[in-house]
């Protein structure tokens, strides 16, 4: 089955089966969004997840459609928790989008009916009566029927709403209310912009992808990546490995690492996951040469040949010949995974790797796909070095489930017979 088979769009919505369009005018239109953003105090410090929930927002908004954003914010443990509500996210998400945002003081009951009855909508082909107003209930989470996926909470949402709309492709792995049992109460059910886009670009690497598909994999544990491993074996030409994952496959074969962070208790599996890359006729990449260093914080550090770590140091990044290696491997690309930086990315110095590796990806001729948070975070940071990579996935574990041939329940939930 395709990533969006059965699935229809907010466009769908609102064409409605007869094509003639208009559908959502007036609906009470109830939308999943992600907004579990990095907060300082009560500062926002990264607003990517509110900006890639806006054209979802905004399409609906312009459709006539009353709507209501729903979201989990940290883990207040089913209770209200001050510090865990949706306010900081709702001014950000007004700033951003220039539409009036009314937050209720919960997420079912009165208090939430009173503020969508209420609401302002946007007058299709009219004069606009002042900026469109939405609804973004309180923290899901302040109740445990949201992670309990408990059909009792599930249908005092839908009591909200005429129409359900999943456009947080991060949650979709959950099983819970918001995410799964309320979208299968509803008749009228779809996906929004970005977990539309989501689906397309990841389905694109796990049903038909391009040759040669090459996939970069690096970040710090092999044993969480282990299924992402053995399922690009079937699809990919070559692997290419970094950080702290590479560390423990070099291990396996012998080199000498001294202080180097490595898994080993993993030694084994990597010699086996080696050995079923060479009998599925896969080229591994791995580095060549190290940056090193006595710590991320000592003042210098120095380029040598894997196997040669002096003692008391640690591999920290990628060296340049390495570079070099992915840049050839990546050259004639038609299909590109990257997931997981090649360096400690949180220090300036053993950065530098995974910043060139984002100008190679993005450089690539094929199409591009990245995910995981660091890694996309990297992507960003890059600016226009970045603009190259056709799709930054912020789903994180959903994408890597996805990738693993895994079926998502908030995505399943969303799936309607034509």
């Amino acid at each position: 089955m395709g990533a969006l088979d059965g699935i229809f769009g907010v466009e769908e919505l609102e064409r409605g089966p007869e094509g003639t369009g208009g559908q959502l005018a007036g609906k009470r239109v109830l939308v999943r969004v992600d907004f579990d953003v990095p907060m300082r105090g009560d500062e926002v410090v990264d607003d990517t997840r509110i900006r890639e929930a806006l054209p979802t927002v905004t399409f609906l908004v312009e459709a006539g459609a009353k709507v209501i954003l729903a979201s989990h914010f940290g883990h207040p443990g089913g209770k209200y928790v001050a510090g865990c509500s949706l306010e900081p996210a709702g001014a950000r998400l007004a700033e951003q989008s220039g539409f009036e945002v009314h937050l209720p003081d919960d997420c079912i009951g009165d208090a939430p009916r009173k503020v969508i009855r209420d609401l302002r909508t946007h007058q299709v082909g009219g004069t606009p009566r002042g900026p469109a107003q939405i609804c973004l209930l309180e923290n899901l989470r302040f109740h445990k029927g949201e992670e309990a996926d408990d059909d009792g909470f599930a249908r005092a949402l839908g009591e909200l709403c005429d129409v359900y709309v999943n456009d947080a492709f991060g949650v979709t792995e959950r099983a819970h209310a918001s995410v799964y049992g309320l979208p299968r109460l509803m008749r009228d059910r779809g996906a929004g912009k970005r977990l539309a886009a989501e689906l397309a670009a990841l389905g694109r690497l796990v049903e038909a992808p391009a040759r040669p598909f090459v996939a970069v994999v690096g970040g710090a544990e092999l044993g969480r990546k282990v299924a992402l491993f053995e399922s690009l074996l079937g699809r990919v030409d070559t692997l290419v490995l970094g950080g702290a994952l590479a560390h423990t496959f070099l291990a396996a074969r012998g080199a000498r690492l001294a202080e180097t962070r490595v898994e080993g208790d993993k030694l084994a599996l990597a010699r086996t996951l080696l050995n079923k890359a060479r009998d599925a006729g896969v080229e591994v990449v791995l580095p060549t040469d190290l940056v090193v260093a006595e710590g991320v914080h000592a003042a210098s550090s120095e380029v040598v040949a894997v196997g040669a770590v002096p003692n008391g140091y640690a591999a920290l990044d990628v060296g340049p010949a390495t570079l070099e290696r992915y840049a050839a491997a990546l050259a004639g690309a038609r299909t590109v995974l990257w997931n997981g930086p090649v360096g400690v990315l949180e220090h300036e110095r053993f950065a530098a790797g995974t910043r060139r590796l984002v100008e190679l990806v993005a450089q690539a001729p094929g199409f591009t796909v990245v995910c995981g948070a660091d890694t996309a975070r990297a992507v960003r940071a890059a600016g226009e070095a970045g603009h190259g990579v056709d799709h930054v996935s912020s789903g994180g574990t959903a994408a890597l489930a996805l990738l693993e041939g895994k079926r998502l329940p908030g995505v399943e939930a969303l799936r309607v017979a034509r």
